[in-house]
């Protein structure tokens, strides 16, 4: 049986072993400060520096954006995997719907008719839903600023830093012709031993310089012209941060409604009232803190009216009463009277309620 072996270059392997070699003798030279180096202009070197510093921080960027939207690095690795092995992205349950599912089981341990059992289950349900957002906010961010970042490093960055390295090969090609012709130059006048004339080596060292540089000035207008397009990267990557804020606040806009909707169902449910923590205040803080909540309990036994709320309002504190816009509420004065705030009810909730997003409906 006849097995053809792959062609075999000797020339072109002597070759290239000794322009591997040259360039190490040339690098090493340089270091000991024996040989010149040819210099890049200054603008060359300011794209050079802004694009090893455009890769470093994307680089750190998509690690700590990677990190913050799956903080588990064997989760991250599990990822990976299935994504090159399956070509799709694995389904794995967050621990918010692993939560939300012991709850909904235990609420059904305990039975739906009674107080906690029902309330586990409603807080479970709120819990699958925010683990239900949080993928879709994973899923979302990845695909609108990491993957396009990634992408990036790994497309354009990639052939940059390959180009750089050819650049610097063809640097230390083009150097180490610089010193051959020195070389020939200084023996001019002399005898050579291998019988070429100086003035032959010479000429031969020229005409090779004259080739390394021809091909380093065309190396160098490649490198530059991929340095220079970093502007229109940096303008493509601001596009992909507005995008990922804009999912951010999409997500905590649903986190928010979801927790909003549980406390209303939690209320109607009955139950102990909500805490009111007061440890972190300082004295003149707490005091106050106090009061306001001595305004509260004070005004349950006043007469209340109906409200209708204006606009949506967080609260600041433990104090106060989440509003959601057209929500109608039931609101008394404080005790004593406020010109800022009223007491007001949402359900079994009680709370300081801003009185510029009121809008009484009872005389």
């Amino acid at each position: 049986m006849n097995i053809k072996m792959p062609d075999f270059d000797v020339k072109k392997f002597v070759k290239d072993a000794g322009s591997t070699l040259s360039r190490v003798v040339q690098l090493t030279e340089e270091k000991l400060g024996t040989s010149e180096k040819t210099e890049m202009d200054s603008h060359f070197e300011h794209l050079n520096d802004r694009s090893d510093c455009t890769r470093t921080w994307t680089e750190k960027i998509v690690r700590d954006t990677e990190a913050a939207l799956i903080p588990n690095p064997a989760n991250r690795m599990e990822d990976f995997i299935f994504e090159k092995i399956e070509k799709q992205k694995h389904k794995r349950l967050s621990n918010l719907e692993y939560l939300g599912l012991d709850m909904i089981e235990g609420g059904g341990e305990f039975g739906q008719d009674g107080a906690y059992g029902s309330a586990l289950i409603k807080v479970g349900q709120a819990e699958q839903k925010l683990g239900a957002c949080e993928r879709d906010f994973i899923g979302s961010a990845g695909m609108c600023f990491v993957q396009p970042l990634k992408k990036f490093l790994e497309g354009e960055m990639k052939t940059i830093t390959k180009e750089k390295g050819i650049l610097e090969s063809k640097r230390l090609d083009l150097d180490a012709c610089k010193n051959r012709v020195r070389k020939a130059r200084s023996m001019l006048g002399q005898q050579t031993k291998d019988g070429l004339s100086p003035e032959a080596v010479l000429d031969q060292a020229e005409r090779e310089l004259r080739v390394a540089q021809s091909e380093f000035d065309r190396q160098a207008e490649i490198t530059k012209l991929l340095l220079e397009g970093i502007n229109t990267t940096q303008a493509t990557h601001l596009r992909h941060l507005h995008a990922f804020v804009e999912s951010q606040v999409r997500y905590y806009g649903q986190c928010n409604k979801i927790m909003n909707d549980l406390q209303r169902e939690l209320a109607s449910l009955g139950g102990p009232q909500p805490y009111v923590p007061v440890t972190g205040y300082n004295d003149e803080e707490a005091n106050g803190l106090s009061g306001r909540v001595n305004n509260i309990e004070l005004g349950v036994n006043l007469g209340y009216k109906r409200a209708r709320v204006l606009c949506s309002y967080d609260a600041k504190d433990g104090t106060e009463l989440n509003l959601t816009a057209n929500e109608v509420i039931f609101v008394c004065e404080c005790n004593p009277t406020n010109s800022d705030y009223m007491n007001g009810k949402q359900g079994l909730l009680k709370g300081l309620v801003p009185k510029a997003f009121l809008e009484l409906l009872d005389d």
